[in-house]
């Protein structure tokens, strides 16, 4: 009986969510399309911010500028990672492209990287994963060591699922052995 009580409280909550009594905003007319020759721009009209008239977003877009030297991180720094086979120990010899990454982000606060921890295609395809995660976590855990936020940092693995060479040799498993860091 009172399992009934709880089925119907739970129905009715439902059904009393799908309704709304928000009113939507009319469509928007691009200034294109529209016959009275930009009436009811606000007050953006004539400044070359098309769009920003009643009822449209003020949202400026996006500017991408690639003439900024950091838009790829530090300029003249490898972003690449290797490990030995079945490893996840970041080599002394990649500690200079690690403190020089670490540098970059604790002087660019604003900026973030993804590591980006992959394989060969050795092992089965969740200890790959696992390897690949424990490879860009390693990384993480280094660059916070000498001095980046773990905040600009994540971590995701891929696996053997993106190769960056193809084929069976030990010269091609070698070089799909790493973390990639990739800034954004």
């Amino acid at each position: 009986m009172i399992k009934r009580y709880f089925v119907l409280a739970a129905v009715a909550a439902a059904l009393a969510g799908c309704g709304s009594s928000v009113k939507l905003d009319p469509p928007i007319q691009d200034s294109a399309s529209s016959t009275t020759g930009g009436a009811g721009m606000g007050a953006g009209a004539g400044t070359g911010t098309q769009g920003q008239g009643a009822g449209q977003s003020s949202v400026a877009p996006v500017q991408v500028d690639a003439s900024r030297s950091d838009v790829a991180g530090p300029t003249g720094v490898d972003r690449v990672i290797y490990f030995d086979y079945d490893s996840f120990v970041v080599q002394p010899a990649f500690q200079s492209v690690v403190d020089q990454h670490a540098r970059f982000l604790q002087a660019n606060r604003g900026r973030s990287v993804v590591l980006e921890g992959n394989t060969d295609e050795r092992g089965s395809r969740e200890y790959n994963l696992a390897l690949g995660q424990k490879r860009s976590e390693a990384v993480r855990r280094a660059l916070t060591l000498v001095g980046a936020s773990d905040s600009q940092i994540e971590a995701v693995s891929f696996g053997e699922e993106k190769p960056a060479v193809s084929g069976s040799g030990e010269e091609a498993f070698a070089k799909n052995r790493r973390v990639e860091l990739r800034y954004r």
